[in-house]
């Protein structure tokens, strides 16, 4: 092999090392999934599920959704400085109609103060809100045409209840085809058993990456 020859050579390998190094650096600094999808390359929503005054405060209060308002406090903020959108799947119940207010009693009616969402977390101008009459932020709602028309293939999902409204979102997300994160802090049940085997239910069954709120604004 001549030297113009052996040049080529080492200017291919030298190439093909740094493609290497970098593949292996997005996979130690947790820049690539194990499926090969590069974190970098995503498109997250936050989706914040019933945070509204009849869940925390009012008809359903619940003191463990008090608990999680600072983390989602942080959350929000660094999703909208990244220009991560922020979607709000609020209940917006019908008075007498709505099959879930025979289960649960009156709550989230539509136009009450219940159904609006705790000062604490109030929506911001850039923010959007999906009113759902179901468990599920995706039952018959524009939930799927806003993430489709804003690009998402991932969506966070955060709020009331783990193991209710948020299970039944994540479920029919996973079978829309989105990759779902749970930041553990940023949603809670009526009790911890409740908490924990619905975080649990929802790795299991539909794969979701439970994790910290840290770690997901990193990947912002």
């Amino acid at each position: 092999m001549g030297t113009d020859g052996l040049t080529h050579v080492l200017t291919y390998m030298g190439r093909c090392s740094k493609i290497v190094g970098k593949e292996q650096d997005a996979c130690r600094y947790g820049l690539r999934t194990a499926s090969g999808k590069d974190e970098r390359m995503k498109k997250y929503a936050v989706i914040v599920v019933d945070m509204l005054n009849d869940f925390v405060t009012g008809a359903l209060g619940c003191d463990r959704g008090r608990e999680i308002v600072p983390a989602l406090q942080g959350l929000l903020r660094e999703a909208r400085a990244h220009g991560v959108p922020v979607i709000y799947a609020n209940d917006s119940h019908l008075k007498g109609i709505d099959r879930e207010l025979k289960l649960w009693g009156d709550h989230a009616i539509r136009g009450t103060r219940g159904a609006q969402v705790i000062p604490q977390l109030e929506p911001q101008e850039t923010d959007y809100i999906v009113p759902k009459r179901r468990y599920s932020g995706f039952y018959q709602t524009d939930m799927q045409m806003l993430l489709s028309e804003l690009g998402v293939d991932t969506v966070i999902v955060t709020g009331l209840h783990t193991h209710m409204c948020c299970r039944h979102t994540c479920a029919d997300a996973y079978y829309l085809g989105y990759d779902i994160i749970v930041p553990r802090e940023t949603t809670n049940a009526f009790t911890e058993e409740d908490y924990t085997s619905g975080l649990n239910y929802l790795k299991e069954v539909y794969g979701a990456e439970i994790c910290s709120v840290g770690e997901v604004t990193k990947r912002f």
